[in-house]
């Protein structure tokens, strides 16, 4: 169980906690029946993240897509016997109302946009679960569904709107609030569902919104449902994708236990993953622990040993310190990432993975890592790996010596150490289960102008590779030697510190993913570009801009230059 000793992060703002469990929710109630689960939004109005403010309507704060994404990984890990998830409401006449708006007035920008990239890779995990587990999402939206609400719709893959004359989907934000839908929305409206431009304008600058039969002909759901018969009409349509899964329906899933997490003024220490911060530095050095002992490799002892399991148990501890880092300690500019341990039982642990990959809870716990280091990724934070001896960057670790912005190999050993010289290895899991949210690899992506490095490095996987070599292939960016390196990595972490918060994040953002382009990066590069400018423009949130005066009578005050 958790040690956690501070309520308060070094700012003095409440500690945001990302750990919850069913019996502990208060806004969503989840049920399971054979193949089909349902997850209902019931949000409890006084139940706020914060005071101030009343989530009316199903309105949501960060709170309720905690308790969301807790729920969707649940589902993939404790019900592999699911095959499709309806998401709906148990509020008459009432989907969801989207993010609620005395909650973004009052918030910090910074608040703003950590809730809404949060918002928005729970959104992407449910896409990854229809895309990559043969979860299937239905939203049956029963009542009026606005803003985040239906972004939460657009996210599954299947809409049922309930036909009353009433009900309607609609993006308001643009006519309502002057920013626009900061959760993926604009993206998934025409990229996913492929609206068209011209119906697309018009619907985001409807506040009323869109019902009935034009919502289908638009192609804003997929389906419109009379009252009479909507709750038949959407068990069937649950039976029949469940029907289509292959989730294993007589397996068993693994529980997900507590994770074990202690918090201090200068540390938050895991099983596996300790993070050290320097505050004077705005650093914090993220070291992972390798396996003790080589993980088992066959079926029967990974689900014995189930959230235990290495490579699951990672993922789980470097999600959960990744979000700490995001939200409760927002100063902290740049992460260095440290390995240490015994090299060859985590490739034993990828060997694992590769190995049983065709199993359910193997593939879930590997697209889990996937969308762990994806989030680390599209973090506004500078990335450093350092790979010093006793290091065990191998496989599924190595992932975060490309994924860095500027990495550091030791060339050699320190002088009077005993430690051999720091290596790295490649594995399999180095060339396509952890992709990036562009689709490719990350070492498809560091060679896009020659891809015959990618073919250079797989023949060398399974090998200890030293610094000179590593440099080579071109897997690190600088190699310094004993004498060099204390100066070389001093120098960029006091570098870093220096420099403007605010242009780095553009920076890293633009140079991380080069490449196609996909929906996730649109999201994540293009959007949350824009809606981190447009969130604090005066029009939105000055004291006379819309956010502001919302609800008030008060009309808004604009400055009509276009910028």
């Amino acid at each position: 169980m958790s040690t956690d000793s501070l309520d308060k992060t070094a700012a003095g703002e409440p500690r945001i906690d990302f750990r919850t469990s069913p019996e502990r929710y208060h806004h969503w109630k989840l049920s399971i029946d054979g193949r089909v689960a349902r997850l209902a939004l019931d949000v409890d109005e006084n139940a706020t993240l914060f005071p101030g403010y009343e989530l009316k309507l199903n309105s949501y704060d960060l709170g309720v897509d905690i308790e969301l994404y807790d729920a969707v990984q649940r589902l993939r890990f404790e019900h592999p016997e699911v095959g499709t998830v309806v998401v709906t409401s148990d509020k008459p006449r009432v989907f969801c109302a989207g993010a609620n708006i005395r909650m973004l007035s009052q918030s910090t920008h910074a608040h703003k946009v950590n809730f809404c990239k949060f918002t928005n890779e729970t959104r992407n995990g449910i896409e990854d679960a229809t895309d990559n587990s043969g979860l299937r999402f239905v939203a049956a939206v029963n009542g009026a569904c606005a803003g985040g609400g239906y972004e939460l719709a657009l996210a599954c893959d299947h809409i049922m709107l309930i036909d009353d004359g009433s009900s309607t989907v609609s993006l308001p934000e643009l006519p309502l609030l002057a920013v626009l839908p900061g959760t993926g929305g604009l993206t998934r409206l025409v990229d996913k569902r492929k609206v068209r431009h011209d119906r697309a304008d018009y619907f985001c600058t409807t506040s009323e919104g869109i019902r009935g039969k034009r919502a289908t002909d638009w192609g804003l759901v997929d389906e419109i449902v009379p009252r009479s018969k909507f709750d038949e009409v959407v068990a069937t349509r649950a039976a029949d994708f469940a029907a289509e899964s292959d989730r294993p329906a007589d397996a068993k899933g693994v529980v997900l236990t507590p994770i074990n997490r202690a918090v201090g003024d200068t540390q938050i220490a895991y099983d596996n993953v300790k993070i050290d911060l320097d505050r004077e530095l705005a650093m914090a050095t993220i070291t992972i622990k390798a396996p003790a002992e080589a993980p088992p490799t066959d079926m029967p002892g990974i689900e014995a040993q189930g959230v235990d399991f290495w490579p699951f148990a990672l993922a789980r501890e470097l999600d959960d310190a990744i979000m700490e880092l995001r939200v409760n300690e927002k100063e902290i500019g740049t992460w260095v990432f440290k390995t240490e341990g015994n090299s060859a039982n985590v490739e034993a642990a990828d060997k694992a993975l590769l190995d049983n990959a065709d199993h359910w809870l193997v593939r879930e716990i590997t697209l889990y890592l996937k969308r762990t280091f994806k989030r680390i990724d599209v973090s506004s934070r500078s990335l450093i790996a350092q790979v010093e001896p006793g290091s065990c960057f191998t496989g599924t670790l190595l992932e975060l010596v490309v994924a860095a912005d500027r990495s550091f190999m030791l060339d050699g050993g320190f002088e009077g150490s005993n430690l051999p010289d720091a290596t790295v290895v490649l594995t399999g899991m180095n060339f396509g289960p952890l992709v990036m949210p562009n689709g490719l690899t990350r070492l498809e992506h560091r060679f896009l102008n020659d891809p015959s490095m990618v073919e250079n490095a797989k023949a060398e996987i399974g090998k200890p590779i030293e610094a000179v070599e590593a440099d080579e292939l071109g897997l690190v960016t600088f190699i310094p030697d004993d004498i060099d390196w204390e100066d070389e990595v001093r120098i960029a972490i006091e570098e870093r510190a220096s420099f403007s918060p605010d242009a780095l994040t553009g920076m890293e953002a633009s140079l991380r993913f080069a490449g196609p382009e996909t929906l996730e990066t649109k999201i994540f590069g293009r959007l949350s570009a824009w809606q981190n400018w447009i969130f604090q423009r005066p029009n939105a949130a000055g004291d006379d801009g819309a956010l502001k005066v919302y609800g008030s009578g008060q009309k808004a005050s604009y400055n009509k230059q276009r910028i």
